[in-house]
């Protein structure tokens, strides 16, 4: 059946032991850890200074300029 053939394609759940031993197996680069650390930055901090220029309007608009 078609739907039998498309379970059979779909990914097998993997056991937590089994999930630790392809983490452990997976061996970095050497400028793996900086390519991390900037797409995190650029994900997070984009996010971030929306929240702050929101978070200081709000304070600005209920203390008035100081």
């Amino acid at each position: 059946m078609l739907l039998e053939r498309l379970k059979s394609l779909l990914p097998k759940k993997k056991t937590k032991e089994e999930l630790d031993a392809h983490y452990d197996s997976v061996e970095l680069e050497k400028g793996d850890f900086l390519a991390m650390v900037i797409a995190a930055l650029i994900t997070f901090l984009p996010i971030l200074i929306i929240i702050l220029v929101v978070f200081f309007g709000i304070a600005w608009l209920v203390f008035g300029q100081l």
